[in-house]
């Protein structure tokens, strides 16, 4: 019955208590509905957006927010590659806006030199392949790496490991570092894992790599980083009048005419012997013979450096400077000594590189000669371009451009790929490469079964035979709720370890085979029901276990889904009992496999997981609601 009566309802001061009742309530709706739906947007966040605090993300509807995770995606989050590759100042990911159209003959001359040149593989690298800012996420190029490398091996990652080389634990720890050839740490490696890498690499798509600029490299992470990206504090240390930061060049030989100051001087020798990488350094002939000397001042004698080498030169002539690029183990580490400086420490002789015998040969320059050789002059370029370029010096290559293009065609895919990939990638580490969602499945279903086996026969001989003990046991249940799981790991931990049934199933199962507060529960339910129907059934002829199945059990549908998702949720969540009983991975369940991800994960995905984590409960309750009201109401009103 009702406590207020439909005639009292008529009443102002009613109507007025019963709309604010529902105006708190739904106040209380929407506090909590907020939280959920910025936890929904937070799954979709990288570092780029990951202080956003709004309901719908912005890259959903701004382009510029878009174009901003975009180039995180495509620069592997890498700030100073992004910086040296378009060679501007912007100080985050976050403060880039969608660049204005390029010529389109720019951008085609860009491309028709990409399909003519033959360039190396080190002259790039792939985006979209790490996130090491944002922690944990997989980009598309990483998940098609690692399913290339699954197929490849028909799933044997120890198979895998044979034939590439490494020494994977689990297909969830497959990184790729993305190549940096732009600095001189970064070395071309060797090896099968390179060798199939660099296959994968070359046959993804093209708008997806980023060539590596050493002009822009020049410019921002060296001059800006040594002169504070003070423009008036560089000229007036070198001497110059540069008017904007794209103005001052990187020579291609050594600046040794009389218009270059000392400083400038120092600073590409400076640049050259100690910061690019070697790849985009070329010696010329005049060098050989400082090189032919420092290695005989290393080793002593010609027989010396043959014999480090594996080579059998008669004549030091014989030595050849090393090959750019394809210089390796011990011929760089030597090369590298060389170019930077190497005192003999018997003689104390200088030995380095000799910098008028140095070119650059950057891909700004590749692709200036080729606009020489289709042109001619910068007047036949200009009038096909519809440009105004001075010089030929001022035509950069127009990545930021060819991207910005790209990314206007593909702003629906951008926008499903970064709402979905965290998602992908929770779903790519508990299912595709783990059994974190089989091994759960399995745990709840035997725990729910359990449950509804053991727990009703236990409450069912105490209610239908009422043992003089009844009470006893059911203050002894009672008791077994009064200490903390935690109290009993260790024993029972201990006892399990002794029968050999650790990281197995029977190990979760058996410790909570049967549970004090469902059996209690039970009893009173069972209490609860009318005693006529057993006398009933009984004169009839039915067996104990078949009144026990056909009416107890049928009587009690609703609180047996209450058992039945109690004993779910426990198994659901269970995280720190089923990690101590279960520490081989390949029995963990759903609650370590997302610990574990979540220890090593930015914002973003630990939302995804939680997202991911709570679907079968929601599934279960939004099923089951009425049998589970059912059963908190009935045994109230018996």
């Amino acid at each position: 019955m009702a406590i207020i009566s439909s005639i009292g309802r008529r009443n102002w001061k009613v109507r007025l208590l019963l709309e604010g009742i529902f105006e708190v309530l739904a106040i209380g709706a929407v506090s909590m509905i907020y939280p959920f739906l910025l936890m929904i947007a937070g799954s979709t966040k990288s570092a780029v957006d990951a202080a956003e605090t709004r309901i719908i993300p912005s890259f959903l509807v701004d382009d510029d927010a878009l174009y901003g995770k975009y180039v995180e995606g495509l620069f592997n989050e890498s700030l100073y590659l992004m910086q040296s590759t378009y060679d501007i100042d912007a100080p985050t990911f976050s403060s880039l806006k969608v660049p204005p159209p390029a010529p389109d003959a720019l951008v085609e001359a860009w491309e028709s030199f990409l399909d003519r040149a033959d360039l190396a593989p080190a002259t790039y690298t792939l985006g979209f392949l790490r996130a090491a800012a944002s922690r944990g996420v997989q980009p598309f190029h990483l998940r098609r790496w690692k399913g290339e490398l699954y197929l490849g091996s028909e799933g044997d990652l120890q198979r895998m490991n044979r034939e590439l080389g490494t020494t994977y634990a689990n297909w969830n720890s497959i990184d790729m570092r993305p190549e940096d050839f732009l600095a001189r740490r970064s070395t071309v490696q060797e090896g099968a894992l390179v060798e199939r890498f660099r296959a994968f690499k070359a046959r993804q798509p093209r708008v997806d790599r980023y060539y590596f600029s050493v002009e822009g490299y020049f410019r921002n992470a060296f001059l800006k980083n040594r002169y504070g990206r003070d423009l008036a504090a560089f000229n007036v240390q070198n001497g110059t009048r540069y008017a904007t930061w794209r103005e001052v060049r990187l020579d291609e030989r050594y600046p040794s005419d009389a218009a270059r100051s000392d400083a400038e001087r120092e600073n590409w020798e400076t640049f050259v012997r100690y910061l690019v990488n070697l790849q985009w350094i070329r010696a010329d002939e005049t060098a050989a013979a400082s090189y032919r000397s420092y290695l005989l001042a290393k080793y002593r004698s010609l027989e010396g450096v043959a014999r480090a080498y594996g080579q059998t030169w008669r004549s030091p002539d014989d030595i050849a400077l090393p090959r750019a690029g394809e210089a390796a183990g011990l011929v760089y580490s030597d090369w590298e000594a060389f170019v930077q400086g190497w005192r003999d420490p018997e003689t104390g002789a200088w030995h380095a590189l000799p910098m008028e015998s140095v070119g650059i040969v950057s891909l700004e320059a590749t692709f200036r000669d080729d606009l020489r050789r289709r042109y001619g002059d910068l007047a036949a370029l200009n009038a096909a371009w519809e440009t105004g370029y001075s010089g030929w010096d001022d035509i950069a290559l127009p990545q930021q451009a060819w991207h910005a293009r790209h990314f206007a065609s593909v702003k629906g895919s951008l926008r499903w790929e970064f709402a979905t990939r965290n998602f992908v990638t929770v779903w790519d580490y508990i299912v595709v490469r783990g059994r974190g969602v089989l091994n759960t499945a399995i745990y709840c279903a035997l725990s729910v079964l359990v449950a509804l086996i053991f727990n009703p026969l236990a409450a069912y001989a105490l209610s239908r035979y009422r043992p003089p003990s009844a009470y006893k046991v059911l203050l002894l249940l009672m008791l077994t709720m009064a200490f903390p799981p935690m109290v009993t790991q260790i024993p029972v931990f201990l006892l399990l370890r002794d029968f050999n049934l650790l990281n197995t199933f029977w190990a979760l199962i058996l410790p909570g085979l049967a549970n004090g507060y469902a059996i209690f529960l039970l009893k009173g339910f069972f209490d609860s029901l009318p005693k006529e129907l057993y006398e009933s059934a009984a004169i009839d002829g039915a067996g104990e276990f078949r009144i026990f199945w056909q009416i107890t059990m049928s009587l009690s549908t609703p609180i047996l889904a209450v058992i039945g998702l109690n004993a779910f949720t426990q198994a659901y969540s269970n995280f720190m009992f089923a990690l101590l009983i279960c520490q081989d991975q390949r029995m963990w369940t759903l609650m370590p496999w997302l610990y574990q991800l979540q220890q090593g994960s930015g914002p973003g995905v630990v939302y995804a997981s939680l997202l991911i984590a709570a679907i079968p409960t929601f599934v279960i309750f939004a099923l089951c609601q009425n049998i589970i009201m059912r059963g908190i109401v009935v045994p109230v009103e018996k």
